[in-house]
């Protein structure tokens, strides 16, 4: 055998180990990526990508005798009959816990960075002020200041739906064109700015 010297090891190509993964190969560091994965073919392994939610067989519901396999995670919102296939049983999960904890790690190339669907949210100094204002926790020693660029060039690669609406707690990113609304959240938006305005 041939001995190779890494500069770096990556465990996981989920979120945040494929994305130092990336950083640290374009830089070029040798890098070597752990995953006990499976390799996901696109776009044979996305069997509910294009399904309707009327053509699963429990309308997206997980029944209880599968539900019950996933109990530390079932009431997470990723949780449904369309995101299954990602997410590991309690049973399969390589860890042990003193306290009850929420594990939900996907099983495979990617872990759950397959499932984010493209929306996400900059913290504001609202987030980062939280621990000093309100008085728990350790204060941050960043603000948003700090990682505004960095949020910028994450977002540039990715690709993030969203809208420039001008709020200090929801920060303005590199935003892909926001998803159009459905008819309900249409009506609802017209009913709020309607109020807004007869109090004006």
């Amino acid at each position: 055998m041939i001995d190779i010297v890494y500069d770096a090891i990556v465990v996981g190509s989920g979120m945040s180990g494929g994305w130092a993964a990336k950083e640290l190969t374009e830089k070029g560091l040798k890098t070597l990526m752990i995953e006990s994965g499976r390799d996901v073919q696109h776009p044979i392994d996305y069997p509910t990508t294009n399904m309707m939610p009327w053509e699963f067989e429990h309308r997206g519901k997980l029944p209880l005798v599968v539900a019950n396999q996933y109990k530390s995670m079932r009431k997470h919102f990723l949780m449904d009959e369309s995101t299954i296939h990602f997410i590991k049983k309690d049973a399969e999960q390589e860890y042990i816990q003193d306290k009850p904890f929420d594990w939900i790690r996907g099983n495979q190339v990617g872990g759950r960075s397959l499932l984010w669907g493209r929306h996400t949210q900059r913290w504001s100094d609202f987030d980062f002020e939280g621990p000093n204002r309100d008085g728990f926790a350790i204060d941050w020693p960043i603000r948003y200041n700090d990682i505004a660029p960095w949020y910028s060039h994450v977002e540039k690669f990715i690709g993030v739906s969203g809208n420039k609406d001008g709020l200090d707690i929801l920060p303005d990113g590199e935003f892909l064109p926001p998803f159009d609304m459905t008819c309900i959240e249409k009506h609802f938006k017209e009913s709020v700015e309607k109020i807004i305005m007869a109090g004006m």
